[in-house]
């Protein structure tokens, strides 16, 4: 249901900041970030980083629709978005995926590279602290739903910190890591909690673990191909930047996410024209593409592409150019 509230803006500068905070927890980031981070930091890191955001993801969408908890009245809040607003509340998944990317991130590099402890510390409690606010300055969640949120992803990060070598050796090297990977997460989106009415959480659970799925595949592809696996040829953070060094860095992002957004238009356009043809609906109907049937495998299979282009096609693209 859409909100009929008004209301007048009186600080701009909050306004804009959680606005952009909150957009920090939605696929715009993902898109970007972590590939950028692929292409650019640390293969190692990234990896690390997409697996741990996938599973506490996954668990944060299906808590939401297996505890059913209400979002904030409205009114008396006044909500700002209307996408998620169909969703329920607890946990905020906003303040998981920041604190899984923020202190994955940190935790990640903290051995790997040279930079003081306390400023990678303070750079990801104020990431993922500028996310919880934004939620609550956009009415979509109570402090409890952050709360919880961000406490479950911190348990998640403390459970899984001492599987971390152990499961990326497994994803790169056991011969039954594509079937694995596009298996398990085709199962779980298919037995995804059941709702009476539509919510966009399955879509969205389904679009993240397509994407970790694809990239997953193309860690493995790249491993056997005798890639470079465990560490990228990119920038290390803590060191200074030379000006030719920055040059390459916008031009492997740029060209990449270029790639990236391509993959997912032809994909989502193809995928979608196939099922319509099967399933008999025009590719606008909003209602077909909800059904189980159409949304799974549309989402799923344009997304594995986009992260298998991410990881094996982009990579090859920069060496073609001379970008590596």
């Amino acid at each position: 249901q859409g909100c009929t509230q008004k209301y007048i803006v009186k600080n701009y500068f909050y306004y804009y900041l959680f606005k952009f905070s909150a957009a920090l927890g939605e696929e715009i980031f993902y898109i970007t970030f972590l590939p950028f981070t692929y292409w650019n930091i640390d293969h190692s890191v990234s990896r690390r980083m997409i697996i741990v955001w996938s599973i506490v993801m996954y668990i944060g969408q299906v808590s939401k629709d297996i505890l059913k908890w209400p979002r904030p009245l409205s009114p008396p809040v006044v909500k700002l978005e209307m996408r998620t607003n169909a969703e329920y509340g607890m946990p905020s998944t906003h303040a998981m995926a920041a604190t899984a990317i923020s202190f994955s991130f940190f935790i990640a590099t903290m051995n790997q590279y040279k930079y003081p402890f306390e400023l990678g510390l303070a750079a990801a409690f104020v990431f993922s602290t500028l996310v919880c606010l934004s939620r609550l300055y956009t009415g979509m969640h109570t402090v409890l739903d952050v709360i919880g949120g961000a406490l479950i992803s911190a348990v998640l990060l403390v459970l899984l910190y001492p599987a971390w070598d152990t499961i990326d050796h497994l994803l790169l090297t056991s011969p039954f890591c594509p079937l694995f990977s596009i298996v398990v997460p085709l199962v779980l989106c298919y037995n995804y909690p059941k709702l009476d009415y539509y919510s966009p959480t399955r879509g969205d659970t389904t679009t993240i673990l397509g994407a970790a799925a694809g990239a997953t595949v193309g860690f493995w592809l790249n491993n056997q191909c005798a890639a470079s696996a465990h560490t990228g040829t990119g920038v290390q953070p803590g060191l200074p930047l030379a000006s030719s060094t920055v040059v390459f860095v916008l031009a492997r992002f740029l060209t990449g996410i270029l790639v990236v957004l391509l993959t997912r238009w032809l994909m989502k356009s193809a995928v979608l024209g196939v099922l319509g043809y099967r399933y008999q609906f025009p590719m606008g109907d909003l209602q077909a593409r909800r059904r189980l049937e159409v949304e799974v495998p549309y989402k799923f299979v344009t997304y594995s592409c986009v992260g298998l282009t991410a990881t094996v096609l982009v990579p090859l693209l920069h060496q073609l150019l001379g970008l590596m």
